[in-house]
């Protein structure tokens, strides 16, 4: 899951080398942190969210296959 989020993030933002992701795993829900550049913010949330919630959307399909359930958080 860790790796998806982060190829997506790459893919959208202008420095793919300032992306990161971190994984907190719990024992039923696992939360994935996703840091970029303050300039890139906008251009992973999208316009009205729309970008971050085409990532959900995948991570929710993906996390159910693995039958565990997957939160993104976007951190400033």
């Amino acid at each position: 899951m860790k790796e998806l989020i982060e190829y997506i993030a790459k893919a959208l933002v202008d420095s793919p080398d300032l992306v990161q992701v971190s994984e907190v795993v719990g024992d039923q829900t696992s939360v994935l942190e996703l840091k970029v550049a303050k300039e890139d913010l906008g251009k992973v949330i999208g316009k009205q969210g729309r970008s971050a919630r085409a990532m959900r959307t995948i991570l929710s399909a993906a996390s159910t296959k693995l039958k565990r359930r997957t939160v993104l958080e976007i951190i400033e």
